[in-house]
């Protein structure tokens, strides 16, 4: 049994950030699997079930099938079960082939299938001779698709950017350009399927990365492996005992708590437009599992455990930190698109005063110590230790010019903070400001009270709103403008962008009145602010995390073009936008425009107001 547990921990390792990198490839890990006879982390793929469908023999009618997305998304993984569906084999699916060909019959008919696991890696000739070369096979895909009864269909697996990409290199037929226009219109309208066109197309970067986390997390905590793992009956000081870090980051990654503020970064990750592949999701979690700063590879192995413990550095093997590649070298963690994507949120680089009040001096501070003991001292593994309190007696009385000292204590600083958004429980989360642990201090609040709400069929609150559009105002108008009740539409002397714009255009009324309304609601899973400026004309603007903040905080106080250069030129856009869609809806009504100026002021409240210049025809 000792074998077996030894063997899990080495083939998790597999999955973690280790230098061959052999991570990122199914067949690389089928391949370890094999070698060490563990059963692979797996699960069925979101689309798994209509991918396979497709190929089944009452399929009907036969369809090729494309499965795009960005590296890691389990591509390679699909195209495997759709092999061993018609009939191929495992050995046939583990050789380094590209390219596979198998008659089958598909929707009562018989039909030959063609799979191409790696688009970018065929070959230009096939050694088989089943194709004559790269253009004429991509050819017959392009033929199949147009074709209402195929009997030839394709199974084509390659990244987004290169899929496109390989048509353009084919050439300019008709045939070549309106296969290569199809894939442009199902890329950028995320689209499935057309009417007329046999062919489905699957976009696997469009599959929430919080659900793949929910289902990678759940086949590998519940793998066999663990259990070999337990049933070893280890001493205290020996792997996977009582004092065991894999152990103990294991058991913390089974708590419903540090699971939920692990969906909740991945979500936030979503909203943001950052998309985490599956096998990303597998190195995080192996790395959070086994991650170390000092040992090999910067992943525990059993052996390490004895000296690991001897040394008193179990705390460097904090699950909390190594979520966030805090293991690793900087160097490493920057090349990792995830630990890039989940940094952004800076979790353990910022802070409130009253979190850092705790952490400094929670245990000296009467009114503070039940919070240090609560999230600190009561952590025996990875809280306050003595290298902790070591560090802190330095800091708090060393000399100004210790500042190595310092600098260590700070570090030992960020994975604390990061332990805190592990450890505080929803019903303290307000009280002790959870979400400043963040870059994105309104983040629970979109979360909760705005996808949450949207996602269950309801409504924003009339609060959300009303600060939403007290930021558009003044962004729009370039002055602090209090007015949450009406859109505010102004230009500048001379041109639409300027920063301060005193020139008004239009108030359009945030509460339904005419066909003007605002509103925030859902689409394709994320949020959308609306701005209706008659029922027949509405502009939308995509309300991602960044911009929900981006607003939120100017709404409050800060200067629109200080928090995001990004975000602000985005808010510009969207104005001219409108304005475009009034100078429309204007149009439309068939209105001679007013010869006259409305010349816009804010007064000490906020309020705007406005003074009427007509202008003469003399």
């Amino acid at each position: 049994m000792a074998d077996k547990a030894v063997g899990w921990i080495t083939f998790l390792r597999k999955y973690g950030p280790i230098a061959q990198n052999d991570n990122m490839y199914d067949e690389h890990i089928r391949k370890s699997s094999r070698r060490l006879g563990i059963r692979p982390i797996e699960f069925p793929h979101p689309i798994e079930k209509e991918v396979l469908s497709i190929f089944q023999a009452d399929a009907s009618p036969p369809a090729s099938v494309i499965l795009t997305g960005t590296a890691g998304d389990g591509k390679s993984h699909l195209c495997g079960k759709v092999w061993r569906l018609i009939g191929g084999g495992d050995t046939e699916w583990a050789s380094d082939e590209i390219y596979y060909q198998r008659e089958n019959i598909v929707g009562g008919k018989p039909v030959t299938i063609h799979i191409i696991r790696d688009l970018t890696a065929l070959p230009d000739r096939d050694d088989q001779n089943r194709y004559t070369n790269r253009r004429e096979l991509l050819e017959r895909f392009c033929e199949s698709i147009f074709t209402p009864e195929p009997t030839e269909v394709f199974l084509i697996a390659g990244n987004d950017g290169q899929l496109v990409e390989s048509w353009q290199r084919l050439g300019d037929s008709d045939l070549i350009s309106k296969t290569r226009s199809l894939f442009e219109s199902f890329l950028v309208e995320g689209l499935h399927e057309k009417p007329g066109v046999s062919l489905k197309f699957f976009n696997l970067s469009r599959v929430n990365s919080s659900i793949l986390l929910d289902l990678t997390l759940d086949a590998l905590l519940s793998h066999e492996g663990w259990h070999e793992c337990y049933e070893r009956g280890a001493e205290e000081l020996e792997f996977f005992g009582n004092r065991c870090p894999i152990r103990h980051n294991y058991e913390l990654l089974k708590t419903p708590l540090v699971q939920s503020r692990l969906k909740a970064i991945f979500e936030l990750c979503e909203y943001n437009d950052l998309h985490i592949p599956i096998r990303r999701i597998l190195l995080l979690l192996a790395n959070a599992i086994l991650g170390h700063p000092a040992v090999k590879d910067r992943l525990l192995r059993p052996s390490d455990i004895p000296q690991v413990l001897k040394s008193g550095t179990v705390s460097k093997a904090s699950l909390y930190n190594n979520i966030f590649g805090g293991n690793l070298s900087e160097t490493r963690r920057e090349s990792l698109e995830v630990f890039q994507n989940i940094n952004k949120l800076r979790i353990g680089r910022e802070t409130s005063n009253r979190i850092d009040n705790i952490l400094i001096f929670g245990h000296a501070d009467e009114n503070l110590r039940p919070y240090f003991d609560q999230f600190l001292a009561a952590d025996r593994f990875y809280g306050a230790d003595e290298a902790y309190y070591a560090a802190q007696h330095e800091y708090l009385e060393g000399t100004d010019e210790d500042t190595s000292n310092n600098h260590a204590f700070l570090e030992l600083l960020v994975g604390q903070r990061r332990g805190l958004f592990f450890r505080v429980p929803e019903a303290q989360a307000q009280e002790m400001t959870l979400w400043e642990l963040t870059v994105f201090r309104y983040a629970g609040e979109y979360l909760t009270r705005v996808m949450g709400a949207l996602k269950a069929g309801g409504k924003i609150e009339r609060p959300i709103l009303s600060r939403l559009v007290r930021g558009l105002n003044r962004v729009f108008v370039g002055m602090l403008v209090s007015a949450d009740r009406e859109i505010i539409l102004a230009k500048g002397l001379s041109y639409t962008d300027a920063k301060v714009c005193p020139l008004l255009e239009e108030r359009i009324s945030v509460i339904p009145r005419l066909g003007e309304r605002m509103d925030v609601l859902l689409s394709n899973g994320k949020a959308v602010l609306r701005i209706s400026l008659s029922t027949a004309i509405s502009c939308d603007l995509p309300l991602n995390l960044t911009r929900y903040e981006f607003l939120s905080r100017v709404a409050e106080g800060a200067l629109p073009s200080s928090f995001s250069k990004e975000c602000y030129e985005d808010m510009l856009a969207f104005k001219s936008k409108v304005l475009r869609a009034l100078s429309e809806r204007v149009q439309s009504q068939d209105e001679t425009p007013e010869m006259m100026f409305r010349l816009l002021s804010i007064d000490e409240h906020g309020n705007p107001t406005e003074e009427i210049i007509e202008v003469s025809d003399d």
